[in-house]
C-alpha cells in the first residue's frame, strides 16, 4: 500500500465563552455546513491517550517543544462502530494527523498487553505503535472527554469546532465504559475554538471570526486532563511501567 504524503494543516485554537460559541455559531452557519456525521447537539468524543515511561508528550508540551507527537485511540458517542489508533504530530502551529481502524477485541487486547497483533496489521502506523509499547514503554495515561460541534467548507479545506465539556474519564481506562467518573479540565461555560486549514482560509471566515479580539493559545486536552486527574502518578492508576494488565489492577 502506498504511503500517504504528510500535509500539514493549520491549526489556532482560542478559549471563549459559552455566550461567545452561541454568537459565533449563529455567524456562521450560513457559510458552513454542519458536519454529515454530527447531530445538532454534535457529538461525544473519547479518546485514551498513551505517554511514556518518562511521560514525554506530556513534558515536550509544556516545555513548548516545537516538534512533538501524541498517540490515542479515539472513539464517537463512547460507540464502539468506529475505533481510530490515530498519532497527531505537531509542528508549530501545524498539525497532521494519521489514523487506522481498531476492533474493539483489538483495543482490549492493547489494555491487556498484548500487542502481537499489530506487526500484521496493513497500516505502517500499528506497526509503529508496537514498537512504541515495547521499546518506549507507552501505556495508558488518561481518557479525554469532550461535546463537539464541527462545522466546515471544502474552500480551504476548512474545519471550526467548537469543544465544551472536556472532561477526564478517571477510574479505569475502558473506554466504552460510559458510568467512569469525570472531572472537568476547563473553566464552567468555557469552550475551545479551533480554527483548522490546509490550504487558506477564506477571507470571508476571517471577516466571520473575530479572532483579533480573542487570545491565542496553545490548550492542549490531552495536558489539561491529565492536571485534572490529579496527575496520577503510574502506581496510583495502577499501571505498572514493566509488567502487563495494567486495567485489571485498577
Amino acid at each position: 500500500m502506498a504511503e500517504r504524503k504528510q500535509v500539514f494543516r493549520n491549526e489556532w485554537k482560542y478559549v471563549i465563552s459559552r455566550s461567545q460559541s452561541l454568537v459565533l455559531r449563529k455567524r456562521l452557519e450560513p457559510f458552513l455546513k454542519l458536519d454529515s456525521h454530527a447531530g445538532p447537539e454534535g457529538y461525544e468524543i473519547r479518546s485514551l491517550y498513551f505517554d511514556d515511561y518518562y511521560n514525554s508528550a506530556y513534558q515536550e508540551k509544556l516545555m513548548g517543544v516545537f516538534y512533538r507527537k501524541k498517540w490515542r485511540i479515539r472513539i464517537y458517542n463512547y460507540s464502539d462502530s468506529k475505533i481510530s489508533l490515530e498519532r497527531k504530530l505537531k509542528n508549530g502551529n501545524y498539525i497532521f494527523k494519521e489514523a487506522a481502524d481498531l476492533t474493539r477485541s483489538e483495543v482490549e487486547m492493547i489494555l491487556n498487553g498484548e500487542y502481537g497483533f499489530l506487526l500484521y496489521k496493513e497500516e505502517n502506523l500499528c506497526k509503529e505503535f508496537y514498537v512504541e509499547l515495547v521499546t518506549n514503554l507507552l501505556r495508558p495515561k488518561v481518557i479525554v472527554d469532550y461535546n463537539r460541534i464541527p462545522l466546515i467548507q471544502e474552500e480551504g479545506t476548512v474545519r471550526i469546532t467548537f469543544d465544551s465539556e472536556i472532561a477526564a474519564a478517571i477510574g479505569g481506562f475502558d473506554i466504552f465504559d460510559e458510568s467512569l467518573p469525570k472531572i472537568p479540565a476547563i473553566e464552567p461555560e468555557t469552550e475551545v475554538l479551533e480554527v483548522k486549514y490546509t490550504e487558506f482560509l477564506p477571507m470571508l471566515i476571517k471577516e466571520l471570526l473575530p479572532v483579533d479580539g480573542l487570545e491565542f493559545i496553545a490548550f492542549s486536552k490531552y495536558v489539561g486532563c491529565y492536571e485534572a486527574a490529579h496527575h496520577i502518578t503510574d502506581v496510583t492508576a495502577g499501571i505498572s511501567k514493566t509488567n502487563i494488565g495494567w486495567r485489571n489492577q485498577i
